[in-house]
């Protein structure tokens, strides 16, 4: 690449930004390119430009195969690294630190840190020179109200890492970035892992169900039957209990979810219980907690964690979650 490249493009896209903007205040704007890309897909697809479909429904063309992504989502880059898509710059989670079950292949691989969640430098993006950028639509590292901005700079596609599994994620992913063979290998080794994993372990009787513990006075999110944790349980041959929707104290009902008191925990019936965030070592604080001295899990001695980065659930952490509950029931 040609040392004035990144400098070109930099004045290119503060240039393209100020043009906008003018355009915007004079209410001459246009609206996105959704309004004007087809609305289909290419079926090729080996072919360039292409046409992603936004998670907002509009659409973003793709001119030619990404070479520089920027994920402004932490949560998306480490299905992004698992497909090798050529990750520049990504944000952080809280404390600018990387997720740690992917913080060293994105040290390997050299992927620059733009800010911690909850942050925005449009500055940093522009520094990165993308060809590429990723937005997430869901969740604290999303940033739907830039896209705007993004899209002045390079193509800007947004993603719902929140409403879809990691693999069918990674599926979009491949189409955007042309890495339609790495993403189905992705998806396809980690199916391999469950199937050996599945037919090496003996499952426990009974039910199973998977909490995030927080104690008396906090919510306590109990995963759903047909979400992402228990549909990877399920796929090791676990039945996992599915907790009563009344119980969630949100506005919204969730999928994945149900947010429910502590109270609420009393009435759990599974025999084992999986903690999610923690080791084992740290799950022992809801199997010690007094007031659950009878809920069955309690009781029968059979609760674990699930592990430390078992909350959100990307490539790198299924992994994780799969290699430890064969540790436990091999």
């Amino acid at each position: 690449m040609s040392s004035q490249r990144p400098l070109r493009r930099r004045l290119t896209a503060l240039i393209t930004l100020a043009v906008a903007s003018a355009l915007a205040l004079s209410g001459c704007a246009s609206t996105a390119a959704s309004d004007t890309a087809p609305a289909s897909s290419s079926s090729d697809e080996a072919a360039w430009p292409r046409t992603f479909t936004n998670a907002d429904g509009t659409t973003t063309e793709i001119p030619a195969k990404p070479e520089r992504v920027v994920s402004t989502a932490v949560s998306v880059t480490g299905t992004l690294l698992a497909i090798d898509a050529p990750v520049v710059a990504s944000g952080s989670q809280l404390g600018g630190v990387w997720f740690d079950q992917w913080a060293d292949v994105a040290t390997e691989r050299g992927v620059a840190n733009l800010w911690s969640v909850g942050e925005f430098n449009l500055e940093a993006v522009i520094a990165q020179d993308p060809d590429l950028i990723v937005v997430a639509t869901s969740g604290r590292d999303a940033l739907t109200g830039n896209v705007g901005d993004l899209s002045a700079i390079a193509p800007t596609i947004v993603v719902d890492y929140g409403g879809q599994t990691w693999q069918d994620l990674a599926v979009e992913l491949g189409h955007a970035t042309g890495l339609e063979a790495q993403a189905k290998k992705a998806v396809d080794d980690f199916d391999a892992v469950v199937r050996e994993t599945a037919s090496a372990i003996t499952v426990p009787e009974g039910t199973v169900n998977v909490i995030s513990f927080n104690g008396p006075g906090q919510d306590n999110p109990i995963a759903r039957a047909g979400g992402p944790h228990a549909d990877l349980l399920a796929s090791l041959g676990f039945r996992v209990e599915d907790p009563d929707p009344s119980w969630h104290t949100q506005a919204q009902q969730r999928s994945d979810f149900v947010w429910a008191t502590y109270e609420n925990l009393l009435k759990l019936t599974s025999r084992t219980t999986f903690i999610l965030s923690v080791d084992d070592e740290k799950a022992q604080a809801f199997a010690t907690d007094p007031v659950l001295a009878n809920v069955p899990s309690v009781a029968a001695g059979q609760v674990y964690g699930l592990g430390k980065n078992s909350f959100r659930m990307d490539p790198y952490s299924s992994r994780e979650i799969v290699e430890h509950v064969k540790d436990l029931f091999s």
